[in-house]
């Protein structure tokens, strides 16, 4: 910790990019990349957004470094999911000062987290269902007009068109969803990341671990997914991008089931890869999810 402490007060001490000093619009970090994305399709040209955790990263076992926070140094807001998500990063996140924060996930109905050390917790995965992620947005529009009034008209502009196109992409595959056969309506996950799509979806949820930060893919685990999909018939087992696929394909061989692809949820890819925006990570989600659980 002291190390660690030490090195922020280096990066800090150290002149601020030219580009970035020179530039007076809205300064906002997020703590993950999904919510920065939400954050610069509201935002627009407006303000200058940045995640302090990287594309890829798995955001409940993160570990910061001083090159993280250092992307926040500076910043006028700060916009956090809430839901007890970020509790491993709040104590560097104070180091920052009296930074102005929004709790992004304000509002949605919070899923409890079934089994594991976290059960009875609030599920921090709000973002993956089209009701609640049209909430994220007013706040995160809400968030950046109380830090930038002049501009508050154009950031619920902004929030209003988008999300008029999340409604247009998601909401046919959500129908798609809830029309499928009863039998079919099972979503089988590694992690227990997707209770507010499932609910959206209308689909039963059936999963390995509830969250990332717990054990994964332990033999109990794994048997009672094997146990529940010969029961119910379950026709598709997914795994998402940011943890091993192994146990998933190991239930889908010994069930009959499908392995069904890789699902995102937790962190955007680069912008080469699969899902470099939100809408991106929600459609072919989503459009996996819908695929794999038709009839064959």
């Amino acid at each position: 910790m002291t190390r660690l402490l030490a090195a922020l007060l280096i990066w800090f001490s150290l002149p601020a990019d030219a580009a970035r000093a020179e530039d007076s619009r809205l300064k906002v970090a997020t703590t993950f990349t999904i919510i920065a994305d939400m954050a610069r399709n509201v935002a627009g040209d407006l303000a200058v957004v940045e995640s302090i955790t990287r594309p890829g990263a798995d955001i409940h076992n993160y570990q910061p470094t001083p090159r993280d926070l250092v992307r926040a140094t500076g910043a006028d807001l700060i916009l956090a999911n809430g839901l007890n998500l970020e509790l491993w990063f709040q104590q560097f996140l104070d180091k920052l000062g009296d930074v102005p924060t929004a709790v992004v996930s304000e509002g949605i109905a919070p899923i409890a987290i079934s089994g594991g050390d976290y059960d009875g917790k609030p599920n921090p995965h709000g973002w993956m269902a089209l009701d609640s992620a049209l909430i994220y947005v007013d706040n995160i529009a809400a968030a950046l007009a109380a830090a930038d009034p002049a501009n508050a008209a154009a950031y619920r502009a902004n929030a209003e068109d988008y999300k008029a196109r999340i409604s247009a992409t998601i909401a046919p595959l959500r129908e798609a969803a809830r029309t499928l056969p009863e039998p079919r309506r099972w979503l089988v996950t590694s992690e227990g990341a997707f209770s507010y799509l499932a609910r959206d979806f209308g689909l039963n949820e059936l999963f390995l671990w509830p969250i990332n930060a717990d054990a994964q893919g332990t033999p109990q685990q794994v048997r009672h997914v094997i146990d529940t999909i010969r029961v119910t018939g379950a026709p598709a087992v997914f795994s998402e991008s940011t943890v091993s696929d192994r146990p998933a394909r190991r239930i889908a061989a010994e069930t009959g089931a499908r392995y069904g692809g890789t699902l995102y949820v937790d962190s955007l890819s680069d912008a080469g890869g699969p899902v470099p925006t939100y809408l991106d990570l929600l459609r072919v989600t989503s459009a996996t999810i819908v695929e794999e659980l038709k009839d064959d």
